[in-house]
């Protein structure tokens, strides 16, 4: 199969699982795909859980509490969104892994040309994380405590805010200068 037809399969399994509001298909759908994925489906699906377990457990336990407050049952709602929402992720994880996403959108040159330049903004975020890591391990003595982590985490995250804000600062003034903004 090639890699469009690929991610047709995969758009077409995400709005169907999407449609879907039966606990027990999604988990027959979660576990055709663990099926279907073959040998590398048990990474997939630990990396799978690792992306989704603050997502679900917040989400979960809001609807615990709305259980608590309004006396409604709760094991099916919970089953289907949390089963939903793994299935989705593992869905994902698994074209990424088996499919280029460059080759797949070869069929449409303008969203290839925007899948590059996220990547590219993704491998830039990626060097400056990483460089804040060394610079962090660097001046710190040992491993660094909590509360050092937590500072240099936040000023990682600061950091990278400013740079997003600049750059989209950057690029409305590009499209000013070309007219492409009416304000």
């Amino acid at each position: 199969m090639t890699p469009t037809r690929w991610l047709l399969a995969y758009l077409a399994a995400v709005v169907g699982t999407s449609l879907v509001h039966d606990w027990r298909a999604l988990a027959a759908g979660l576990l055709l795909v663990l099926a279907l994925a073959g040998p590398p489906r048990w990474r997939l699906l630990r990396r799978s859980l690792l992306a989704v377990l603050a997502f679900n457990l917040a989400v979960s336990a809001g609807l615990v509490a709305q259980w608590a407050w309004q006396d409604r049952p709760l094991a099916e709602p919970l089953a289907r969104m949390n089963l939903r929402v793994l299935l989705l992720v593992l869905l994902g994880f698994w074209f990424v892994a088996r499919v280029n996403l460059l080759q797949a959108l070869a069929c449409a040159p303008t969203l290839q040309f925007l899948a590059t330049l996220a990547a590219g903004q993704a491998q830039v975020l990626a060097r400056l994380v990483r460089e804040h890591g060394l610079a962090f391990r660097s001046r710190t003595a040992g491993a660094g405590g909590l509360r050092a982590r937590s500072r240099h985490g936040a000023s990682v995250a600061g950091h990278l805010l400013d740079k997003a804000v600049a750059n989209a600062q950057l690029s409305a003034m590009a499209l000013r200068a070309r007219g492409g903004l009416d304000d």
